[in-house]
């Protein structure tokens, strides 16, 4: 992988619903909120199942019912593809 271009990045923004990217840690990000820590809990073993098989993991907090997920590729110093396609897989599992 490498990271994504302005152009490639802008791109990979429009597919995704609510993730902003962070210029100062070339990272994406996402709040998500659940009914209860049941539901926050269950939707970060969804969330940690899909990294796992992609070999690519979020940087996360939970807070009761609230889940923040940062995405970014460390190894390429920023936004990547594989950025773009977990937010896509996390995006679907809340549809």
């Amino acid at each position: 992988m490498s990271k994504l271009s302005a152009t490639e990045r802008a791109a990979g923004l429009r597919s995704l619903k609510g993730w902003t990217y962070e210029e100062s840690t070339e990272a994406i990000s996402r709040d998500f909120k659940f009914k209860d820590f049941s539901e926050a809990f269950a939707f970060m073993t969804r969330v940690a199942l899909l990294a796992q098989a992609a070999d690519h993991h979020p940087e996360w907090s939970n807070v009761y019912n609230k889940v923040s997920i940062t995405l970014t590729t460390h190894s390429d110093k920023g936004l990547s593809a594989k950025d773009v396609k977990l937010a896509g897989e996390i995006d679907r599992l809340i549809g």
